[in-house]
This record gives structure tokens, C-alpha cells and sequence, in this order.
């Protein structure tokens, strides 16, 4: 018998740097990928308010006055259907209505729930 060992294995050392590579890189590329995901709905969440407000501005100047529910945009085809905020995951957004008695008692604004901030630093809830 010769004193040749044949090893066709990685050793110890060798699996510790590899898993160490991969920690290395993941704990680079995840904060990338979580903050795209955030930009992402924040500008979902721009799109939604903007297209729900001009729905509301549009059932305004057709009927001179304010929705009093948001299905009323559906139901009278302004919206195919009600958009969800894209920070809250809901369809539950925070409504203002009208104080007026000239306009009727509707809704003529539409903001998000979240109290969070954005990350431009701005608080969503003042979009």
C-alpha cells in the first residue's frame, strides 16, 4: 500500500470561507433588495392617491358634489375597483370629507393609514 491519501472532499477550512462569502454578500444585497421593495410601494402608493383623487376630482366636476363612499367611484365607473394601499396591504385608507353644506357631506381626500415615514424621510400620511 502507498502512502498516497486520495481525498476528493472539501475541507473544514474551505466550507468556513465559502459560508463565510455568502454571509458576507447576503448581508450586502439584502438591504438593496428590502429598500427597492420599499420604493416600490411608496410608488405604488403615489400612483393609487393620485388616481383615486382624480376620480374624486372627476365625480366632482360631472355631479357638483363629492362621493359619500368610495364604491360610489365604482359603482358609477370613475374606478374599475377600489385600490389597496400598498404600505397597509388594506383597502381601509383614511377618508376626508367635505365640512360644507354647499358641496354636501362627501369625501374630497384620501390618505394612507400608515403613521410610518417614507424614505425621503416624509410621513406617509402627509402624502
Amino acid at each position: 500500500m502507498s502512502g498516497k491519501h486520495n481525498s476528493s472532499g472539501f475541507t473544514i477550512m474551505e466550507l468556513l470561507v465559502v459560508l463565510f462569502l455568502v454571509t458576507l454578500l447576503s448581508s450586502i444585497v439584502l438591504p438593496v433588495i428590502n429598500t427597492s421593495i420599499q420604493r416600490a410601494k411608496e410608488s405604488t402608493l403615489k400612483e393609487n392617491l393620485f388616481q383615486i383623487r382624480k376620480a374624486l376630482d372627476d365625480f366632482y366636476t360631472d355631479n357638483g358634489q363629492y362621493p359619500e363612499e368610495l364604491h360610489d367611484l365604482v359603482d358609477r365607473k370613475y374606478i374599475r375597483k377600489i385600490p389597496e394601499d400598498s404600505i397597509t396591504e388594506s383597502d381601509d385608507w383614511k377618508l376626508l370629507y367635505s365640512d360644507t353644506s354647499e358641496s354636501g357631506q362627501g369625501i374630497i381626500d384620501i390618505k394612507t393609514r400608515s403613521e410610518g415615514a417614507a424614505l425621503d424621510g416624509s410621513k406617509l400620511s402627509e402624502w
